[in-house]
């Protein structure tokens, strides 16, 4: 999952940059189920917005495409940086805060998994119709995050996370052709639950 991109003192960007760290000394790098579901539908230039320890940056690359890769957490995009450079893929990997990031250019896949529920809603919605813009026409946006029903709240700051409806990400792309959409809960800490929604949509236009 995605570090929450903000800045470096952000309570959610620390939570998960110590988790990073675990996963290098333990090195667990294998995809998580949201990623395992976005791997096929990549292709191209592609942008992972939120790449945690960029997992999903990796294998896409190893299949062929070229990746530009965004976090806020500095363990993560260092590690990646590391793998990207051993390994010759062509990933570039930035750390930034993602909630004012203006993104340059266009890409055939746009993915975000599990980094919008760490904005306020208003710059969730910002950031959806960001990434919607920088498909290219016939490209695929991967989008995944935590939605209303979930009763977790470790990993958030106060006053700066939003849960979208259950439906609103569905509402967002129905101008598009919605390829995949996946509803799914995880039990968590406390006997709370992470309920998350999946959307992969493929954007109008020539392919």
């Amino acid at each position: 999952m995605a570090a929450a991109s903000l800045t470096a003192t952000n309570h959610s960007v620390d939570f998960f940059d110590r988790q990073f760290r675990q996963q290098i000394g333990g090195r667990d790098f294998k995809l998580n189920p949201f990623e395992l579901v976005a791997l096929p539908h990549l292709k191209g230039r592609v942008l992972d917005f939120g790449c945690g320890l960029g997992n999903l940056a990796i294998a896409a690359a190893e299949s062929g495409c070229s990746v530009l890769a965004l976090d806020a957490s500095p363990a993560a995009i260092e590690h990646l940086r590391q793998r990207a450079a051993h390994a010759g893929l062509p990933i570039e990997a930035i750390q930034a805060d993602l909630r004012d990031y203006r993104i340059d250019g266009d890409f055939d896949c746009v993915v975000s998994i599990g980094l919008l529920m760490f904005f306020d809603c208003a710059t969730t919605a910002r950031t959806v119709s960001m990434l919607r813009e920088r498909v290219r026409p016939g490209g695929i946006a991967v989008i995944n995050t935590l939605i209303e029903g979930t009763t977790y709240s470790e990993i958030f700051q106060s006053g700066s996370h939003c849960l979208l409806a259950r439906d609103e990400l569905r509402q967002r792309f129905a101008d598009w052709e919605i390829l995949h959409i996946e509803y799914r809960d995880f039990e968590a800490p406390g006997q709370t639950i992470k309920s998350f929604v999946t959307i992969i949509a493929r954007k109008p236009g020539l392919r």
